[in-house]
C-alpha cells in the first residue's frame, strides 16, 4: 500500500478527532464578525476557498480566499488564516513576515517544529494529520473539516459518509477514462479544485475543474465518449441529462461532497496503478515548494 492510499483510508477518524478537538484550536480560527482572509498553496488554497465560502455562507463575517503568492496587501482584514502542512513554503512565510505587527495571523499547520511556529500570531498544530506523502489528501481535508466543525457544520453523517466513500466500489467504466471534469457549486468549487488537482499530481491525467453552471458555458463542447464529469454536491437542474447526451459520463455525488473528494482520491490513486504509476512520487513535485536565491524565479 503507498503512503497516499494508507493516508487517504484514515480521513474519518482524523476528521472525527479534530470535531472534537474543535474548540481547542478556536484562538486560531475566524470569530464571528472578522473580516478574513484565508490563504494557502496548492491543495492548501483550494481548502481555503471552500472554506472562506463556507464561513461566509454561515452568516459569520465576510471572507475570502487567495494564494499566497496573490495575497492583496493594500486591503484589511482582521484576520489571516494561513494553511501549510509543511509550515517551510517560501509564499506562505513571506505573507506572515509582511503581515506582522499589521494584521493578526494564525497558521493552521501540521508541524510543529518549522518556521511558521515563530511567525504566525497563533497556531493550530494537527500532527496526527500529517503524511508522509507529497500529494495531500488527509491533512487538507481534515483542516477543512476543523473549519466545519468550528462554524457548527460538521456532523457524525460526514464521517459515515467518508467510511462509505472508503469501501464502495467506483463507477464501472471510471478508471477507463482519459478525461475528467470535476463540478461544484458554491464550498464544492474549491472541492472540484482540488479533485482535478488530486488528479493532475498522482495520474497525470487530463483533468479539469468548474463552477457547475460554468462547465455549461464552453467546456462541455469536449466532453464525449471517455469523458468523466463528476458533481460534487447537488447539480443544476438539467445539467446531468445534457452531459449524458454528449455521450460522456456522468458521476453524480450522493454522499457529502467531502467525502466525495475521498472518492476522487480512490479514483486518482487507481488512475495511476492503472497507468503504472506511482502516485508516492508525482512527476516534479516535492513535499514543500521552498525557493532559494539560485533559483532564477526567487529574484
Amino acid at each position: 500500500m503507498t503512503y497516499v492510499e494508507a493516508e487517504l483510508n484514515s480521513q474519518p477518524e482524523c476528521w472525527a478527532r479534530v470535531a472534537a478537538d474543535a474548540d481547542a484550536h478556536k484562538d486560531a480560527l475566524p470569530a464571528v464578525g472578522e473580516r478574513v482572509a484565508i490563504v494557502g498553496c496548492g491543495t492548501s488554497y483550494f481548502m481555503a476557498q471552500s472554506a472562506a465560502a463556507l464561513r461566509e455562507r454561515s452568516g459569520q463575517g465576510e471572507t475570502d480566499a487567495f494564494a499566497a503568492s496573490e495575497f492583496p496587501y493594500g486591503r484589511p482584514y482582521d484576520r489571516v488564516v494561513v494553511l501549510t502542512r509543511s509550515g517551510t513554503t517560501t509564499e506562505v512565510l513571506d505573507l506572515l513576515d509582511r503581515l506582522r505587527g499589521h494584521t493578526r495571523t494564525a497558521a493552521i499547520t501540521a508541524d510543529p517544529h518549522t518556521p511558521v511556529m515563530e511567525r504566525a500570531d497563533d497556531v493550530a498544530v494537527l500532527g496526527f494529520a500529517d503524511e508522509r506523502s507529497v500529494v495531500q489528501t488527509r491533512f487538507a481535508t481534515t483542516a477543512l473539516t476543523l473549519f466545519r466543525a468550528h462554524l457548527g457544520l460538521h456532523t457524525d453523517a460526514v464521517v459515515a459518509d467518508a467510511r462509505t466513500a472508503l469501501r464502495s466500489p467506483l463507477p464501472e467504466g471510471l478508471v477507463d477514462c482519459t478525461q475528467f471534469a470535476f463540478l461544484g457549486r458554491g464550498w464544492t468549487v474549491g472541492l472540484a479544485n482540488e479533485s482535478g488537482l488530486k488528479m493532475r499530481e498522482a495520474a497525470l491525467a487530463w483533468a479539469e475543474a468548474y463552477p457547475a453552471m460554468e462547465y455549461r458555458h464552453g467546456p462541455i463542447s469536449v466532453t464525449t465518449r471517455g469523458t468523466a464529469t463528476w458533481m460534487l454536491g447537488e447539480p443544476p437542474e438539467g445539467l446531468a441529462r445534457q452531459v449524458r447526451q454528449t455521450g460522456g459520463l456522468w458521476v453524480a455525488g450522493g454522499l457529502d461532497p467531502l467525502a466525495e473528494l475521498v472518492r476522487v482520491q480512490r479514483l486518482a490513486v487507481a488512475v495511476a496503478a492503472a497507468r503504472g504509476l506511482d502516485p508516492d512520487r508525482p512527476r516534479h513535485l516535492t513535499r514543500s515548494v521552498v525557493l532559494t536565491p539560485a533559483d532564477p524565479d526567487a529574484r
